[in-house]
C-alpha cells in the first residue's frame, strides 16, 4: 500500500508524489467519486512563451495518451480530450474560453481548450482570461508575463467551475496534479481531495499552494484540517 507523501491530519486531503499508475490500483474501491484532471495530451508540447519557457517538456507528453485508467469512476472531466477523443466514450464537453471577448483575440496562445465530461448531458462554457502573457492566477489576475507555477497550469477558477459540477460530499482525485490547482479548488469549495504528481518539483509547489490555501479557507466545518505532515519525496 502506497502511503500519502503529505496529508492533512484527518485525511481530508491526501497528496502522493508518485506515478498515478502505481497509486490508483491501491486506493480503496469506491473511495473516489470524481476525476478532474489535465493529463499529458501526447502532443510533445514545449512552450516558447516568456512566462513558461523555463519549465521544459512535460513528462509523458511524448507518446499518445491512453485515458483507460481514468474511465472507471462515477464522474470524470478530462482536459485536452480532443487529442485522444478516439479513446473516449460519448460524453459531454466543457469549453474553456481563454480570450472571453473579441478584443482579447490579440492575446497569444490558443483561444480555448476542451475538456471531455463523462456526463453526456453536460455542455458548459467557462470564461476565464488566461492566455499568452496573461495569468489568471497572478495577484491581480491580469499581470503581463507573471510566471506560472507549471507550464500547462490551469487557473483555479477554471478548476473550481469543474469541481462545482460534483456533489459537496464527493471526493475528487486529480492523478496529474501538477501545481495543485484542482486541490485549491477543492479547498475553496469544501471537497475532499486526492492529488497525485510524479515530478517532485511540481509536487512541492502543489503542497505549498494547498497549505497556503488551507490557511485562508476552512475546508470542512466543523473539522478544520491541520497542516499535516510531509514525507520524503524521492
Amino acid at each position: 500500500m502506497i502511503q500519502p507523501t503529505w496529508e492533512t491530519d484527518d485525511g481530508v486531503i491526501r497528496l502522493y508524489c508518485a506515478d498515478c499508475l502505481d497509486v490508483l490500483p491501491t486506493l480503496e474501491a469506491g473511495s473516489v467519486d470524481a476525476v478532474i484532471a489535465d493529463p499529458p495530451y501526447g502532443i510533445n508540447w514545449l512552450s516558447n512563451r516568456p512566462n513558461s519557457i523555463r519549465y521544459g517538456k512535460i513528462i509523458g507528453d511524448d507518446k499518445p495518451f491512453d485515458p483507460t485508467h481514468l474511465l472507471g469512476y462515477p464522474f470524470s472531466i478530462l482536459f485536452g480530450a480532443n487529442n485522444y477523443a478516439d479513446k473516449l466514450p460519448i460524453g459531454g464537453w466543457i469549453v474553456w474560453d481563454k480570450r472571453t471577448n473579441e478584443a482579447a483575440d490579440k492575446c497569444l496562445g490558443a483561444p480555448f481548450e476542451l475538456a471531455w465530461c463523462s456526463r453526456k448531458t453536460t455542455f458548459r462554457i467557462i470564461r476565464v482570461m488566461h492566455c499568452g502573457v496573461k495569468n489568471a492566477d497572478a495577484p491581480n489576475g491580469d499581470v503581463a508575463n507573471q510566471a506560472r507555477f507549471h507550464p500547462t497550469q490551469k487557473p483555479v477558477r477554471v478548476m473550481q467551475a469543474c469541481v462545482n459540477l460534483t456533489k459537496q460530499t464527493d471526493t475528487i482525485i486529480d492523478p496529474y496534479m501538477g501545481s495543485g490547482s484542482t486541490g485549491l479548488a477543492c479547498v475553496r469549495t469544501g471537497r475532499r481531495f486526492i492529488g497525485i504528481e510524479k515530478e517532485p518539483k511540481y509536487f512541492d509547489i502543489a503542497v505549498k499552494r494547498i497549505k497556503d490555501e488551507l490557511n485562508r479557507f476552512p475546508l470542512l466545518e466543523p473539522t478544520k484540517p491541520k497542516q499535516g505532515s510531509l514525507l520524503e519525496c524521492e
